[in-house]
């Protein structure tokens, strides 16, 4: 037994029997509270009669009485004047500063042992989503209110990420936008070594030059310190001449070509290919919150990203090595769409509330709505029990579920965990 069942049972009022406490008084409970996050009792605002008085105030739950005493409460003035104990067993008396009894409930035999078991088949399993068995039993509306539930909760979650960086600069837009587009250049091996570089590379400085693409790539090469190799490439060489000018002009300093990850990846997401369609970018979106986050429609924001990687790089992938076949290094529209799920929604999604829009969720969800559902393990995983996810939103919000309930076992809390558990006494 565990406190987080009992606080369920509480929650719910999932008890089968009238309650009574150890002293033989009826207790009526007219409201259960409100669950507490801090420190002190688990619930307030409670209103439970006791006899014939009516209580209102708060409420401390323990798997077994004597707790009361091993988490220190009588020494702590907050827990004095709870109205209610309540217990799984009652093994030792618990009373107040003063020595009064404190009114105590033991529910150990008020509920139904079915539900207690099915929770436990959920806890410890070893399979990577408690309850695959039951899941084809869940109601398809329960189903898609949790799922805008847990998609509000994922974008509120990386928004803060967001935020925090908006702290770290001043409030600055445009250049946390930036980092976080060219971090997704990196997708997953580089992301960290490609934010690193937009960090080093302030979007001032860059925007200075973008008319100029040469410019950029020769910023964005140098300071990633990709062109610091004796190369027979002309190309190579231009561009190494063009940094160093620049970066005594702006006094950059280059990344260690080390952070960069070639080892075990296809070609075409090596680092120096992903560097020049994010020069591409730059140079074709200039103004790129306004272009992006203003964009009307998706397919207008899906089109900006129509780049390509400088025609050197269709028959090289490192500088100064020619390979075959020669083909145009575009950005591919799977890429696309990551981007798009993973930085511009999570921006929107702030943005239009910093701007105080009258509905500012709006086009966020409703461009996750019209994006293909994403092919990855997580909604594989869901598929073999039975949930496809039908867009993007509903991808999204499977990996929210994967990583922020099922994997923490947190199916109390849980709105698919909850029918479940309830649908297992009936």
């Amino acid at each position: 037994m565990n406190e987080d069942f009992l606080f369920y049972l509480w929650k719910f009022q999932l008890l089968s029997c009238n309650l009574f406490t150890v002293d033989g008084l009826q207790v009526v409970v007219i409201s259960a509270g409100t669950r507490n996050a801090d420190s002190g009792p688990d619930y307030f605002n409670a209103k439970v009669k006791i006899g014939d008085t009516l209580w209102a105030g708060n409420i401390e739950i323990h798997t077994i009485s004597s707790d009361w005493y091993r988490h220190h409460h009588d020494e702590d003035d907050a827990y004095d004047n709870i109205i209610l104990h309540v217990v799984h067993e009652n093994d030792k008396p618990v009373k107040r500063k003063n020595g009064e009894d404190i009114p105590t409930v033991e529910i150990k035999d008020c509920y139904k042992p079915a539900l207690f078991d099915r929770y436990r088949d959920f806890v410890t399993t070893m399979n990577p989503i408690p309850c695959h068995r039951h899941l084809h039993e869940v109601n398809h509306f329960t189903l898609m209110s949790w799922f805008d539930t847990l998609i509000v909760e994922r974008l509120e979650d990386k928004t803060r990420v967001i935020l925090q960086n908006l702290s770290r600069i001043s409030e600055d837009f445009n250049e946390v936008f930036y980092q976080k587009i060219c971090r997704n250049f990196g997708f997953k091996t580089n992301a960290d070594a490609m934010e690193q570089l937009a960090r080093s590379l302030p979007l001032g400085i860059v925007s200075k030059h973008r008319d100029n693409l040469f410019q950029i790539e020769a910023l964005l090469y140098g300071q990633a310190g990709l062109l610091f190799t004796k190369f027979k490439d002309s190309y190579a060489n231009q561009l190494l001449a063009e940094y160093q000018f620049l970066a005594a002009k702006y006094m950059l300093t280059p990344m260690d070509r080390k952070i960069w990850r070639f080892m075990r990846m296809r070609p075409a997401n090596f680092p120096t290919i992903r560097i020049a369609q994010f020069a591409g970018l730059l140079n074709k979106s200039p103004g790129l919150i306004h272009s992006m986050l203003e964009a009307d429609k998706l397919n207008h924001l899906l089109s900006l990203f129509n780049v390509s990687a400088n025609e050197y790089w269709n028959n090289h992938y490192h500088f100064g090595q020619k390979a075959r076949p020669e083909r145009t290094k575009k950005l591919g529209i799977a890429s696309i769409r990551l981007i798009v799920i993973n930085t511009i929604v999570p921006f929107l999604f702030i943005y239009n509330r910093y701007k105080k829009d009258s509905d500012p969720d709006k086009k966020a969800l409703d461009w996750l709505e019209q994006l293909p559902a994403e092919s990855n393990a997580i909604c594989r995983l869901f598929s073999l029990s039975g949930i496809e996810a039908n867009n993007s939103l509903q991808s999204q919000a499977l990996i929210q579920l994967k990583s922020k309930y099922c994997d923490q076992k947190r199916c109390l809390e849980c709105r698919i965990g909850h029918e479940l558990l309830k649908s297992g006494i009936h």
